[in-house]
């Protein structure tokens, strides 16, 4: 497995993550089996530059993350389209309360219908069997949402699965290793806190942009 990484570095907004992230994947560029998949809602919008830079289609890939109780942004797990439910290896035995686990996943199935809907507007998902499957997010902080991602395309026939991000700790990449054929991370910040640092600008996406970015 080939990985990228590099010391701290700053980006832009998205757009610019998305033409760093494109420059470290040129080897696959204009290659007919290869699809760029982003995870809504920021990861779209950095890999539809990706996907300009290297004539690739572009697909979203639904996955979501799991929150904790009492903080939703701390990501316990995360599940997939297709319903796989990856949990943190971390967490210590009973410490969920008892019902939150089944209700947060109904939660967010719901939440990853009401986006294939929304997102494509009844369309077939775009296969990628046989194909080298870039998953691409806007930064990875424990991995879970990714490699949920990275498993969901594994088990639909990609022939390669790269996983791809313009920022993450240097501590996740082996927990990526064991799911994607090569991982690119640009930077991995010695004290990583949060994807949100290495970027000037990382307002939140709306789902009105994650339609624009699919449709270019």
């Amino acid at each position: 497995m080939k990985i990228m990484a590099a010391a701290s570095l700053m980006f832009l907004d998205r757009v610019d993550a998305g033409r760093k992230l494109a420059a470290a994947l040129l080897d696959r560029r204009d290659q007919p089996a290869c699809v760029a998949l982003g995870i809504p809602r920021g990861g779209v919008i950095v890999a539809r530059e990706v996907a300009r830079v290297l004539n690739a289609p572009l697909e979203v890939i639904l996955t979501h993350k799991l929150g904790a109780p009492q903080n939703p942004e701390w990501a316990i797990g995360a599940v997939s389209e297709e319903g796989a439910v990856l949990l943190d290896e971390s967490l210590p035995p009973g410490w969920l309360p008892a019902h939150y686990l089944d209700q947060e996943i109904d939660r967010q199935r719901q939440e990853m219908a009401r986006r294939a809907e929304l997102y494509r507007r009844g369309r077939a998902r775009l296969a990628v069997a046989d194909q080298t499957a870039i998953v691409i997010d806007d930064g990875v902080a424990t991995g879970s949402t990714l490699i949920a991602a990275l498993r969901s395309v594994r088990a639909a026939g990609a022939a390669q699965v790269i996983a791809a991000a313009p920022v993450g700790p240097a501590d996740v990449i082996a927990r990526l290793q064991r799911d994607a054929d090569r991982v690119i991370i640009l930077t991995t910040p010695v004290a990583f806190s949060a994807v949100s640092r290495c970027y000037r600008d990382f307002d939140q996406v709306t789902d009105a942009e994650v339609i624009a970015a699919l449709e270019l």
